[in-house]
């Protein structure tokens, strides 16, 4: 197998239309951070690059839903992806935009290479097109039933339940998944790449070098497209969102989503480079990054090097895209290296059904941090546990519990606590010296030693959960030395045994320390305090990481029980969630209630009003007790919205407040008045509050 100088990895870019949800993270950015975490700790020159994906149908939809413009829509969940991915201890070294004027620009280069080289063919063609919001549709947004296995939600360009390649053609009575009306035809002039040209080179490269490499679905469902035959694909759009074809007579034309996205990886490095030369970090994260001191050209060596390795972790619906579509694009050029690697997973259900944003039927990476903070490495650990790398998994808020419960924190945790305990209550939390080694250590170090070489196996073929398997079962041999060793009893007979014992069980807690990096990153740095050591002294090749006498710090538990109460809270807000309505164009701007006379709404009397304090009502689920400013008067106010505003979020707003509603009491408390608010089509709220700062009590008319 060839070596590589250094790797380059890429995470799909991110669609940046709404929150992504925890089959996202198992799917694609949680074993590439694994993956790049573990180079960068082995001292390999690595590259992580992301970005969020900003153009296409879905954006201006997505907009006209939410009441925004599709700049809008994009900067806010820029903002929300990357925070996201950041509290979640995702390391990305580069987390680009497509909207970017470097992008851009670089994927209109690449089309003009290709352009100018003659490798497009121009073709009139009837497509379909959704008359109710006069939009070309894009074959993601055609919806009918596969004339292969009768699936009534095949897709326009794919069936995820067969994974048969389709055309809207293909489909048996298609309709817009905008609307759900069907379509009509209508002829439009587009530029394609002629795939079938590069079939025979695609047999060479990836049917015949890269079996018993890739994953068996990757090969296999990249070999079945070759197989069943290529034929061109339109790499322009009709559409106003997005980026320009660069050529004349292409007005209204953009250029395909998917001929510009995984372009993104590209445009990426080149925005990495060019912060490295300036040092003025927009993108990039200096403090995740290996790479010292760049050039701008640098990001040539990262794309057009030999010597670079080029790995693409995905979800198994963007197979294609990376496997065949993108390859072709770069071999056209003559300019780029190949993926040497595909390591896809497959789906991630959850509660035993498929994972749909659309559909409410998910857990959101932005509700996991607001109702589990402090347990990022749990999510990391149990998508990585059950990471569906071979097969479709299931993730279920009860296996989280126990995995949580049993595992972290009755194995790992707690493993590490008896250690540092015992140390501190025995030897004044200095590690002890160590004595002879009888049979028993020698295994146990034996043992240890094996499951460092696994990790190190596992992680660099791209199995996460047998990688995270061993993590575990070094502290599980930890366990049963201790239980079997007994240095608790054998501390009043034989402490030269207790010595070394504890010296033994302190080395596995430095080597676990070392491993969880990639894994529990956020863990491993608390264990590396408490053990009073820097991750760059431990050489995972070794058992013995620590001298005797070295001082250790108070001991802390690493890892924290979750109640019953708290899954069952969520198990009751995915269900609730998944009952409300699905959006879509028609339902995006509800219909008004029925007609009321002027005189009707001129007795309604709103003000603006000042929230002075605001404290949520003990044992309910949504009341905040808030006390508002209204100029004439200070009054309390129960308002229905801890759901949606913490406390803090809420004090020193101006808010529009009906104040002559009549009183009433609720949970105890008399409120006189409402806060108004407007409700998106997804439940959360947002404040009715004046543009500029107001005087309290001023009326609103």
């Amino acid at each position: 197998m060839k070596s590589f100088k250094r790797t380059l990895v890429t995470a799909a870019l991110p669609y940046a239309n709404g929150p992504k949800h925890i089959g996202h993270l198992a799917g694609a950015y949680i074993p590439a951070d694994i993956y790049t975490r573990y180079l960068r700790n082995c001292k390999e020159d690595v590259l992580f690059v992301c970005g969020s994906d900003e153009h296409g149908t879905a954006i201006p939809i997505q907009a006209l839903k939410e009441n925004k413009t599709a700049k809008e829509l994009i900067d806010q969940y820029h903002k929300l992806l990357k925070h996201d991915f950041e509290k979640l201890g995702i390391t990305f070294d580069v987390y680009h935009r497509t909207s970017d004027p470097l992008h851009h620009q670089t994927a209109q280069d690449f089309f003009l290479d290709l352009y100018k080289k003659g490798l497009f063919v121009e073709e009139e063609s009837e497509q379909f097109y959704d008359e109710s919001t006069n939009t070309f549709l894009a074959d993601r947004y055609i919806k009918g039933t596969c004339p292969n296995c009768g699936n009534k939600e095949a897709f326009g360009d794919q069936c995820e339940k067969c994974g048969k390649s389709l055309s809207p053609n293909e489909l048996i009575d298609p309709v817009s998944s905008m609307t759900g009306k069907k379509p009509i035809k209508k002829t439009t002039k587009h530029w394609y790449l002629p795939l079938q040209n590069y079939e025979s080179w695609l047999k060479e490269w990836l049917i015949e070098g890269k079996k018993d490499i890739w994953r068996p679905t990757v090969y296999g469902q990249s070999k079945s497209w070759i197989d069943g035959g290529l034929s061109p694909r339109a790499m322009t759009r009709d559409l106003d969102w997005g980026i320009k074809v660069p050529i004349p007579n292409a007005e209204g034309k953009v250029l395909y989503v998917w001929f510009d996205a995984p372009i993104g990886y590209i445009s990426a490095t080149k925005a990495f480079f060019e912060e490295q030369e300036s040092q003025k970090f927009d993108y990039s994260y200096p403090k995740n990054t290996t790479i010292k001191n760049g050039k701008k050209e640098d990001w040539k060596i990262w794309w057009q090097d030999n010597d670079t390795r080029l790995l693409h972790f995905i979800g198994k619906d963007n197979i294609v895209f990376h496997c065949i579509i993108f390859p072709a694009m770069l071999k056209a050029t003559n300019q780029f290296i190949l993926p040497d690697n595909v390591p896809a997973n497959e789906f991630l259900n959850l509660e035993g059904d498929k994972m749909s944003t659309s559909k409410k039927w998910s857990v959101e990476m932005e509700d996991y941090l607001k109702y589990f903070n402090g347990f990022e490495d749990t999510l990391r650990y149990v998508l990585t546990a059950i990471a569906p790398e071979t097969k479709d998994s299931d993730f279920s808020w009860k296996d989280f519990q126990t995995r949580n419960n049993s595992e972290l924190v009755s194995i790992l945790g707690n493993f590490i606590n008896r250690v540092m305990v015992l140390n501190h209550k025995y030897y004044e939390g200095k590690v002890p010296k160590k004595y002879e080694l009888n049979e028993i250590d020698n295994k146990l170090i034996a043992d240890i030693k094996e499951c460092s070489a696994l990790i190190d196996s596992n992680i660099r073929q791209f199995k996460f959960r047998d990688a995270l398997f061993q993590l575990l079962n070094m502290a599980r041999h930890g366990n049963k030395y201790l239980a079997d060793a007994e240095p608790w009893k054998t501390i009043k007979n034989d402490s030269d045994r207790t010595a070394t014992v504890l010296f033994n069980a302190t080395q596995i807690c430095a080597n676990l320390a070392w491993w969880m990096q990639p894994f529990l990153p956020f863990s491993a740095t608390k264990l590396f305090k408490m053990l009073n050591v820097d991750s760059q002294t431990i050489n995972p090749k070794t058992f013995n990481q620590l001298e005797a006498n070295h001082q250790l710090n108070d001991a802390q538990h690493l890892f924290t029980e979750i109640k019953d109460e708290e899954i069952d809270f969520q198990i009751e807000l995915l269900k609730n969630k998944s009952k409300q309505p699905i959006e879509t164009i028609e339902n995006a701007i509800k219909e008004p209630m029925e007609e009321i006379s002027f005189d009707d709404f001129s007795k309604m009397d709103i003000r603006v009003g000042k929230i002075l304090s605001a404290e949520k009502v003990k044992k309910t689920d949504k009341l905040m007790q808030l006390r508002i400013d209204l100029g004439f008067e200070t009054r309390t106010i129960v308002s229905g919205i801890a759901h949606c505003f913490s406390e803090e979020d809420l004090i020193g707003k101006q808010v529009s407040v009906l104040v002559n509603l009549a009183p009433r009491t609720i949970k105890g408390i008399e409120s006189k008045g409402m806060v108004l608010m407007a409700e998106n089509l997804d439940g959360s709220l947002k404040l009715i509050s004046p543009s500029e700062d107001t005087k309290a009590g001023s009326k609103i008319a």
